[in-house]
């Protein structure tokens, strides 16, 4: 198994990076999408966090209303404290399963974690991060996902810099231009990882997080 990280900030595209390797043959483990399924309803995790921030964070269908957990957490360090120790754990024991899945395989594995500056993991092959600058990334927000400035602005100063990202980086993807200017740096970044060595066997380890300045 090859085992390489991928990291960007909010608006950065790394979701349409991780899709175009996924399209290339790599094993995506998605942080995001292992949330996603670990919230859904019937979940302890969601059971959880519906008994942490009230019923109202649920859906009529009982889904889970994740505007509503954001709303409550955003900006409130005591909520988001509880909320991560609710979720973190249970994505990191399921991200750990997927991984030891793959070990003996010769696959190469994308580790898709959005803060993986903030918490690294241990013996990854490479790391890539996708990279814009902070104004694309706000007017991104803007206009896909239809935050005010505001709120985009406080979403992205709140994880880590693009230094503190690219401190960690082995490969930097510059998403800052058009789907073909990315497509062919994606090409070469594949290209690379099917040429790295295989992972340690204790590669993916969560280790101790790193803490934002």
């Amino acid at each position: 198994m090859i085992l390489v990280g991928l990291t960007g900030g909010i608006g950065s595209g790394k979701s349409t990076v991780s899709q175009m390797l996924s399209e290339r043959g790599a094993i995506i483990i998605d942080a995001d999408a292992v949330a996603r399924e670990l919230q859904q309803p019937g979940t302890d995790v969601l059971r959880l966090m519906a008994e942490s921030f009230g019923s109202e964070i649920l859906l009529p269908d009982g889904s889970l209303n994740r505007q509503a957990v954001a709303d409550k957490v955003f900006g409130n360090a005591d909520a988001v404290k509880t909320l991560n120790g609710i979720v973190h754990p249970a994505i990191g024991k399921e991200m750990n399963r997927r991984i030891e899945e793959q070990r003996s395989t010769n696959n190469v594995v994308v580790l898709d974690i959005p803060l993986l500056f903030e918490n690294p993991r241990e013996g990854l092959c490479g790391v890539i991060v996708v990279d814009v600058p902070v104004q694309i990334a706000v007017d991104r927000l803007v206009s896909a996902r239809g935050m005010t400035i505001a709120d985009a602005e406080a979403r992205v100063s709140r994880q880590a810099s693009r230094e503190d990202r690219r401190s960690i980086a082995d490969k930097v993807i510059d998403n800052s231009k058009d789907v073909e200017f990315l497509r062919q740096q994606v090409d070469d970044v594949w290209a690379w990882m099917q040429q790295l060595p295989a992972a340690a066997p204790d590669a993916g380890k969560q280790i101790r997080p790193n803490v934002k300045k």
